[in-house]
C-alpha cells in the first residue's frame, strides 16, 4: 500500500507543479477563486501531514502566491514521503479540528482523503481555466504513468 500512496502523491505533486506553472503564465486571466483554491489544496495537504507529524499547520483558507503554493507543494510531497517511510499506515492518529472536535483515523485514511481532496479541487481549477478560454493541461493519472511508470 505504501508503494501505491507513493505513486499517487508523486502523481499529485507532478501535476500540481505543472498546473501552477500554467496558472503563473495566465495569472491575469484567472477567475477570482483560482488562486484561493490552489492555496486551499496545498494548505489542506499541509494540515494533514502536520497532524500526522505533529507539526504546526496552516489555516485551510490561508492565501498564498502561486510561487508560495509551489514551495508548499514541494514541502508537502517531501513530508508525505517521510510519513510513508517512517509510519505504519494502519496507525491511528488522534487529532483535533480547528473547532476543537477530537477524531481518530488511520494514517491510510488520512492520506486517501488528502489525495482525493486534491483531485476534487484541481478539477474545479481546470473547469475554471476552460471557462476562461485557457487550455488546461491533461492531469489524468494515466498520463502520469505513461511518462513516469
Amino acid at each position: 500500500m505504501k508503494e501505491l500512496f507513493h505513486d499517487i502523491f508523486g502523481y499529485h505533486h507532478h501535476f500540481n507543479q505543472k498546473l501552477m506553472d500554467l496558472l503563473m503564465l495566465n495569472v491575469d486571466r484567472l477567475t477570482e477563486r483560482t488562486i484561493p483554491m490552489m492555496s486551499h489544496i496545498v494548505n489542506t495537504h499541509q494540515i494533514w501531514t502536520g497532524r500526522i507529524l505533529k507539526e504546526p499547520t496552516l489555516g485551510a483558507h490561508d492565501l498564498h502566491t502561486l510561487e508560495e503554493c509551489k514551495r508548499i507543494d514541494d514541502e508537502n510531497f517531501d513530508k508525505t514521503l517521510k510519513i510513508l517511510s517512517g509510519y505504519d499506515l494502519e496507525e491511528v492518529m488522534v487529532f483535533r479540528t480547528k473547532n476543537g472536535a477530537e477524531f481518530s483515523k488511520a494514517i491510510r485514511d488520512i492520506l486517501f482523503h488528502a489525495a482525493n481532496h486534491t483531485t476534487h479541487h484541481r478539477g474545479q481549477i481546470i473547469s475554471d481555466l476552460r471557462q476562461q478560454g485557457i487550455e488546461p493541461i491533461a492531469t489524468d493519472y494515466i498520463f502520469y504513468t505513461r511518462d513516469n511508470g
